[in-house]
């Protein structure tokens, strides 16, 4: 099994942050679970690798070649693969990947997060997307998609696929747990039914 994990090039403000970005390296690592990730040595990026090196994990970096050349890629993964896109990056860690996982991060952490989501809900992929909560960092973005879901905008099972784990323990089996809900694509709730495609 192989996990991708999206999290920040940058430390955030509380400790709490790189804490448990080294203790899910160290727990997939311990469990065999390998790692794909941005490929970077900085932030909770290079804290979630590091760790998971140390403990013996599997860990692939996928980066875009300008960012190679910033010289802020890391040099002691277990397989580096250099792309020439941010586009070309993000489909090939869903491409590696057997589920995602996002840390607190920015705006390119969300931009992996909710293109991987969104992938789901249209039957791109049938591989669960989760949210492990840190101090509450994703809060405020979950009260956000319950608007969304009270607006119309998001159905609620498409909310409910977005898994939330808020203790290292419970990720995994929830992850194993999650099973796939009818895309958008394809409900007749959605798309009604002379419009749904035959699977």
């Amino acid at each position: 099994m192989r996990l991708a994990v999206f999290t920040g090039s940058s430390m955030g403000r509380h400790e709490e942050y790189a804490h448990t970005a080294r203790a899910l390296g160290r727990h997939l690592a311990e469990r065999g679970v390998g790692i794909v990730y941005g490929g970077a040595h900085v932030g909770l990026m290079g804290a979630l690798a590091d760790a998971a090196l140390a403990a013996g994990g599997d860990v692939t970096g996928v980066m875009p070649r300008n960012l190679v050349d910033a010289e802020i890629a890391h040099t002691g993964l277990t397989r580096l693969d250099v792309v020439d896109s941010m586009h070309e990056r993000k489909a090939r860690m869903a491409a590696l990947a057997d589920g995602f996982v996002a840390l607190p991060g920015g705006i390119g952490t969300l931009e992996e997060l909710f293109e991987v989501w969104t992938w789901q809900r249209i039957g791109l992929h049938t591989k669960p997307v989760a949210l492990l909560d840190v101090a509450g960092y994703w809060t405020g973005l979950l009260t956000f998609l319950d608007t969304q879901v009270a607006e119309g905008f998001v159905r609620p099972a498409d909310r409910e696929a977005l898994l939330l784990v808020d203790e290292l323990d419970r990720l995994l089996p929830a992850l194993d747990a999650w099973r796939p809900t009818p895309s958008k694509l394809t409900d007749p709730e959605v798309v009604g039914p002379a419009n749904t495609r035959r699977s």
